[in-house]
């Protein structure tokens, strides 16, 4: 079948989502680590927490600016591939996304900028803020985005005006405090803490097994027992999150939910699949693990809970929306998600995230009393960590997005309806290859970039280098990349 405009549109925006995703995340979290590294430093003046600030803050950049380049593309394919989409709802959708622009990147990149280029010129208490102030500017910057995002999933605080034909923004209080949003920023935030520390985990055992004095074995050891901590702290956090968030969903989407089990008959109460084989649409079973009552739990919060399935929701949707145009660009017909893939990748976050606070605990248990563990089989787990909550944030992102399918806007307008009229399958196919070629490059330079400085580990600090508590009064010396 040839592709057309639409579907290499949901290709190229799938692609570049997922893509730019995986620097969110450790940005958000590694940000929030560095600034308690160099507040240690601050108050305690071990140089041990002075070498990891710098050590894990360049691994920061490097994530924070190919995260910076790749984001950028995001909003341009709102006007490029999904004109329709950004006309009818670009003065609610476009509001948190160009405050997110001039208030949380600015306010970023300023203190960045200032704490990359402070050491020896700030005081240490200074230079100290700046870093918070950049990780605060992240939790900014994701709240306005997520604001913009819960828009789509629950749409709230507009009007619709018949003489433009487009959704106009009347409550920007009810945009900015969606019932959506206030569930799904602490969970995202909780889970980027998450992977950030995973990140810290992985790269500080590796160098704990490479360490060859005490000094370094030390200061290793303290990095990691300090994020394995905020791993299983952030787990917990994520589960407890998650539970409000499923709850919400249910009921602002409860064809989400029911995608997410393949319920395709309403049931009371509903059982929930830990593994399930069968056909990939989930209608014929023919082998499963089933925990009694939980899909019932998770999603009303009550073990004997009703939750309704596909088939009404569909009868339901058809009747309140009438036909769907863009119906054919989906599996199960009308108003319903692709099956297989809203399943798997509901479990797939919640397995990948549970391990990784697994392997967190084991980690801990195996560093306790100042040991330095042995063992290929925990060396090549903690070195796997990072990439465990990495993917579980990625895969929870293709299931909210893809478990919203066909709507683009819930309710209000479908993807197929969407997409720009005037770009020709010829024009999307380029900047389809285009940019994921420019992506597989710059995930080239990323990766070798990472493992080099990695490898390198953290530099010894003598202390004639250790920044003074108030730097020189002399004004005119210039300003020194710390790294």
């Amino acid at each position: 079948m040839d592709l057309d405009t639409l579907d290499i549109a949901r290709w190229q925006f799938a692609i570049t989502t997922v893509y730019h995703f995986l620097f969110v995340p450790i940005t958000i979290g590694l940000s929030a680590i560095i600034a308690g590294y160099e507040t240690a430093w601050v108050r305690t003046r071990n140089p041990r927490w002075l070498r990891l600030t710098k050590f894990f803050g360049k691994l920061f950049l490097i994530n924070f600016a190919i995260g910076v380049v790749t984001g950028i593309v995001q909003e341009f394919q709102f006007g490029m591939n999904w004109s329709d989409y950004s006309r009818f709802v670009g003065d609610v959708f476009g509001a948190p996304l160009a405050i997110e622009g001039l208030l949380a990147f600015f306010l970023e990149s300023t203190f960045l900028g200032l704490w990359i280029f402070g050491w020896d010129r700030l005081p240490a208490k200074l230079h100290a803020a700046c870093i918070w102030l950049v990780h605060i500017g992240t939790l900014f910057s994701a709240y306005f985005i997520l604001a913009a995002n819960s828009f789509m999933q629950n749409p709230v605080g507009f009007i619709y005006n018949p003489d433009t034909g487009r959704a106009e923004m009347n409550d920007f209080a009810a945009v900015m405090f969606n019932k959506v949003q206030l569930v799904t920023f602490p969970h995202t935030v909780f889970a980027a803490y998450m992977t950030g520390a995973a990140f810290v985990v992985g790269v500080a055992f590796w160098q704990l097994r490479r360490a060859r004095d005490d000094e370094d074995r030390g200061m290793y050891r303290s990095a990691v027992r300090s994020s394995a901590w905020i791993v299983l702290v952030a787990g917990l956090a994520v589960t407890v999150s998650g539970d409000f968030q499923g709850k919400v969903m249910t009921e602002v989407q409860p064809m989400k939910m029911a995608a997410a089990e393949a319920l395709y008959d309403t049931e009371q109460p509903a059982p929930f699949s830990l593994f399930e084989v069968g056909s990939l649409d989930g209608k014929t079973e023919k082998f499963s693990i089933e925990v009694p009552k939980l899909l019932s739990f998770l999603a009303t919060g009550t073990f004997d809970g009703e939750v309704v399935g596909i088939n009404d929701l569909r009868e339901q949707y058809l009747e309140e929306y009438g036909s769907d145009p863009g119906a054919e660009y989906y599996s199960e017909g009308d108003y319903t998600p692709y099956i297989p893939l809203t399943y798997w990748s509901f479990r797939l976050m919640m397995g990948l995230g549970l391990l990784g606070a697994a392997v967190a605990g084991w980690i801990l248990w195996a560093t306790r009393a100042g040991r330095t563990p042995g063992g290929k089989w925990l060396l090549r787990a903690a070195v796997a960590l990072p990439l465990m909550p990495l993917f579980a944030n990625s895969f929870g992102w293709i299931f909210t997005e893809m478990g919203r399918q066909p709507w683009a806007v819930f309710g209000l307008m479908t993807t197929a309806r969407s997409v720009s009229p005037s770009v020709s399958p010829g024009e999307a196919l380029t900047s389809l290859v285009v940019l994921t070629l420019l992506y597989g490059v710059l995930a080239v330079v990323e990766i070798k970039l990472l493992l080099a400085y990695a490898a390198r580990g953290a530099e010894k600090i003598d202390d004639d280098d250790l920044p003074p508590e108030r730097p020189d009064s002399d004004s005119d010396r210039p300003l020194a990349f710390a790294y």
